[in-house]
């Protein structure tokens, strides 16, 4: 089962953490699966940008980004090189690092 290190961020995950999850399930599943709330405004669904992850290691392991994937990380805040949408990032055998950019762009989220 391929482990998902998460770099700490300041709030969801302040002091970082690994996880396991089974190949095939998407980082977004696996993150919230372990409770770490990364945000997913369109539940999923591959139409926002707020579940953007940049992969520090295992970028080769993940599943293929497809089009539309492609066109929407063009929108994405922190935009890098080996940025996805966890939610379209499909888990395969390796090990992977990942970091959650500081800001999203969603503007429906409320602030406290």
């Amino acid at each position: 089962m391929p482990t998902i290190k998460i770099l700490p961020h300041p709030e969801y995950c302040p002091e970082g953490r690994q996880i396991e999850s089974p190949a095939g399930t998407s980082v977004c599943e696996a993150l919230l699966e372990h409770g770490i709330p990364i945000e997913h405004a369109c539940e999923m669904s591959c139409a926002c940008t707020t579940c953007h992850v940049i992969v520090r290691e295992g970028y080769a392991s993940l599943g293929q980004m497809d089009e539309t994937e492609e066109d929407l990380l063009d929108r994405a805040w922190g935009l890098e090189p080996d940025s996805r949408l966890s939610c379209q990032a499909i888990l395969a055998a390796r090990d992977i690092t990942i970091e959650i950019p500081r800001y999203t762009i969603n503007h429906a989220k409320e602030r406290h």
